[in-house]
């Protein structure tokens, strides 16, 4: 008998040292042994690598990816590292070159300019280019305004990780992005799919001020998947992901139907490609354990 998506998972994950590892021998319910202390040294070289200022690299992908890192692996937001890595992040909130800065005429159309849209993360001044980035989920953005946004959804999902949520500047965040959210109501709108996707995620952190708006995207994502269970122009991995994040069960019963397509591209290892090879099996491991264990 062929194993199942599941147990290939597990074999894939048995023995690696990494986080993703830690993260998915927790998942399954079959922690090593020796998992807490190698997530303790984990955090450890992942927090040697910051530099002075708080960032990895000066990047802004790699250092807010840092945060998400440190709290998968138990730091909170007394640890130094993750506090330095914040207070980086929240420096640079509303600075130009962040998503919505600025007006014209075709943007103020759309209310996404600076009369609508506060409180996004600046990833890099606005003369110098962060298009194409490739955020640790694997998923591409190749379009400028939409990897600004994209970034600036990360870091907002960092922040909230990190029980940020009420500081004023945050609450900016999520209300323009709950406010973006009601033009998205199609599949092919100013908004493309990746974009709804990253707002979604965030979103689904946000408590309960944002619970009517997750719930209506959900309904929408799930109205445009297509007859295989996936959704045309939109990432598999980050959409299950963001739909996971939201916890609804709409959102379960969406994920359960892009199973099958997705166990058809698992490999005999367990993996799913070479693109964020670890970070994409993790995705997808939370997602049958989620919606369909016996995949």
């Amino acid at each position: 008998m062929s194993p199942t998506a599941l147990e290939r998972l597990a074999l894939y994950f048995g023995a690696l040292r990494t986080r993703q590892g830690v993260l998915a021998r927790a998942a399954i319910g079959a922690p090593d042994a020796g998992d807490e202390a190698l997530a303790h040294e984990l955090a450890g070289s992942l927090s040697a690598e910051l530099r002075p200022d708080g960032t990895v690299s000066g990047g802004a992908v790699p250092t807010i990816w840092r945060a998400h890192e440190l709290l998968d692996l138990g730091r909170n937001g007394d640890d130094p590292s993750l506090a330095a890595i914040l207070a980086w992040l929240l420096a640079s909130q509303s600075r130009p070159g962040a998503y919505g800065d600025g007006c014209d005429k075709a943007r103020h159309a759309q209310h996404i300019c600076m009369h609508y849209v506060r409180g996004f993360f600046s990833p890099a001044p606005a003369e110098v280019r962060v298009a194409p980035v490739t955020l640790p989920n694997g998923k591409s953005f190749r379009v400028e305004p939409v990897a600004r946004f994209a970034i600036s959804c990360l870091g907002l999902r960092a922040a909230l990780r990190a029980s940020l949520g009420s500081q004023p500047g945050l609450r900016q965040h999520v209300e323009s992005l709950r406010l973006l959210a009601t033009q998205w109501t199609g599949w092919s709108g100013f908004f493309p799919p990746d974009a709804i996707i990253a707002g979604l995620h965030a979103l689904a952190l946000a408590g309960r001020d944002t619970e009517g708006c997750v719930a209506s995207i959900v309904d929408m994502v799930a109205a445009h998947q297509g007859p295989d269970g996936l959704w045309p122009n939109a990432d598999p991995f980050a959409t299950l992901e963001a739909l996971q994040a939201t916890g609804l069960d709409a959102a379960r019963t969406a994920v359960r139907r892009a199973l099958p397509p997705l166990v058809e591209r698992q490999r005999a290892d367990g993996s799913f490609g070479t693109m964020a090879q670890q970070e994409r099996a993790l995705v997808a491991l939370r997602a049958i354990l989620w919606a369909d264990p016996d995949v």
